[in-house]
């Protein structure tokens, strides 16, 4: 029977200085928090959560994966990803031999309320805009109303006052 022996830079080609560098770590009993509480739990679990991540070899992103090609679809006039309108999405995936079109989908169906729910809100916003336009303008109407109305009650010009303003 073999036992297992301690890598050392004699008996394994990949020990490197950096791995007889790092401590073990002992996850036994003095590790773990007495007094368990979720704000002493939090601490140690994220930060074997961050020692797995930086011990792992693959590197893991954060971008969105639906990004690819976003910018040119967004340059050439075209919706942000390929799954939000157009042929692919709108169009029914089948229909039957006898030309019959097929039910609609529920996502078909979901992807229609969604635009019926914005229609109906761009309707209702433009008529707002609407009676907004239509209130400011009788707004005007109404100062310039009553800035005729008080030139009206100023005193009139009289004689020789009248008279330079005819020449």
């Amino acid at each position: 029977m073999t036992t297992k022996e301690e890598p050392t830079k004699s008996n394994n080609p990949l020990f490197t200085q950096q791995t007889a560098r790092r401590p073990r770590r002992s996850f036994g009993a003095s590790w773990w928090p007495t007094r368990r509480s979720a704000d002493n739990m939090a601490a140690p679990v994220r930060t074997l959560c961050s020692s797995a991540l930086r011990l792992s070899s693959r590197q893991f992103g954060t971008t969105w994966g639906v990004q690819a090609g976003e910018k040119w679809r967004k340059e050439h006039g075209l919706a942000r990803s390929g799954t939000e309108y157009g042929p692919l999405t709108d169009l029914p995936d089948w229909s039957f031999a006898d030309g019959r079109p097929a039910p609609p989908l529920k996502g078909q169906l979901r992807r229609k309320q969604e635009r019926e729910v914005l229609a109906r809100r761009i309707v209702m916003l433009n008529s707002e805009v609407d009676k907004g336009m239509e209130a400011w303008s009788e707004k005007l109407e109404a100062a310039k109303r009553l800035e005729e109305h008080k030139k009206s009650l100023l005193p009139k010009a009289k004689g020789n006052l009248l008279r330079k303003k005819k020449m």
